[in-house]
């Protein structure tokens, strides 16, 4: 393929991955509404699931029908995030989660956001995504379902209790310790970035 062709479908909006990150991200309300309205937590929690596998899916159907689109890029991370934050904000209005949990994980988000207008004016690329950030992110997606699941009076619920505890705590520390490290990261790039001007002007002197 083409650099033109790959540069007119990075462009794309109308492709299929964007059409399933839509509609994950119409799903948003839905899903508030059944956990705060109804509180029925059986479509809730089949909706989150499919959202977690459609999620799966538009990355992997992007890379085989070469689909990756710039507006893919924001759309994907942005469903994620919003299901994320309506997550926290039922589980907190429902008594499932104390809300210094939520503060702390939305904390962490804004904070992390903050380092990114920082970055672009100083010339930098926003840090790879670690390892440490994939499993914050893959503790809490088993973290949210359990929670739910854990609500009702049966011997299952019993059973996953304490593993759906875990994975909140686990996901909780790793979450914030990606932000850490985000924030480190950008420190150190900000550093270096005013530390060249200075190099340059020392090894121009010395080569005088």
């Amino acid at each position: 393929m083409s650099a033109e062709t790959g540069q007119q479908a990075s462009d794309r909006i109308w492709t299929i991955p964007n059409a399933l990150s839509v509609l994950r991200l119409a799903g948003v309300p839905v899903f508030l509404w059944l956990l705060l309205g109804p509180e029925e937590d059986g479509w809730a929690l089949a909706l989150l699931v499919a959202s977690a596998l459609t999620d799966w899916l538009d990355g992997k159907l992007a890379r085989w029908l070469n689909q990756t689109s710039k507006f893919g890029v924001l759309l994907d991370p942005a469903a994620d995030r919003l299901y994320i934050f309506a997550t926290l904000l039922a589980f907190v209005l429902r008594d499932i989660l104390p809300l210094w949990v939520a503060l702390m994980l939305v904390g962490r988000e804004l904070v992390v956001g903050l380092c990114l207008p920082l970055l672009r004016r100083a010339g930098y690329a926003p840090p790879e995504v670690t390892y440490v950030g994939k499993a914050a992110t893959f503790c809490l997606m088993y973290a949210f379902p359990l929670l739910l699941l854990v609500q009702t009076d049966t011997t299952a619920a019993e059973v996953f209790r304490p593993i759906a505890y875990a994975f909140t705590v686990w996901g909780a520390v790793l979450h914030l310790w990606s932000g850490l490290l985000y924030v480190l990261q950008t420190i150190s790039a900000l550093r270096q970035r005013s530390d060249a001007p200075a190099s340059s002007a020392e090894d121009s002197r010395s080569d005088s």
